[in-house]
């Protein structure tokens, strides 16, 4: 049987992979959400501002900190220099030569929803008694 704090340690990287995943799964999809509630239009901003950050000027992320740490602990192959996404996205997903171009659809479609967002919370404020509907 293998040790307890191994296993532990091999369940966390699990969970940093998985947070990772959802977190780029809302940083490309998030400004959707807001279509049906605007107020997820802030934490979707705050989640995009982070990702800008973390690629235009490395700002460290915690999860990948996290993903290294607990690897270590569960005597795992380290993370690559890069992080995350170059272990999980980058070659795998789309070819490494198109990293920016992957950047650039993201951000094209971050772009899209907000601004769908935008229009669509105008409708709402623009038709009659959607004062209260508006807000939520």
């Amino acid at each position: 049987m293998k040790d307890p704090v191994v296993i532990a340690y091999a369940f966390l990287v699990a969970l940093a992979v998985a947070a990772h995943f959802a977190f780029l799964g809302y940083l490309v999809a998030g400004g959707f959400l807001a279509w049906w509630w605007p107020r997820a239009l802030w934490l979707h901003a705050m989640a995009v501002g982070w990702g800008t950050a973390s690629i235009t000027i490395g700002l460290p992320c915690p999860l990948t900190s996290l993903e290294r740490w607990a690897r270590a602990g569960a005597g795992m192959t380290p993370l690559p220099r890069e992080g995350f996404i170059a272990q999980y996205l980058t070659g795998v997903l789309y070819p490494a030569h198109l990293g920016v171009a992957v950047q650039t659809a993201v951000f094209t479609l971050v772009l899209v929803s907000w601004i769908g967002a935008a229009r669509r919370l105008a409708d709402r404020r623009a038709a009659p008694g959607s004062a209260q509907r508006a807000e939520r």
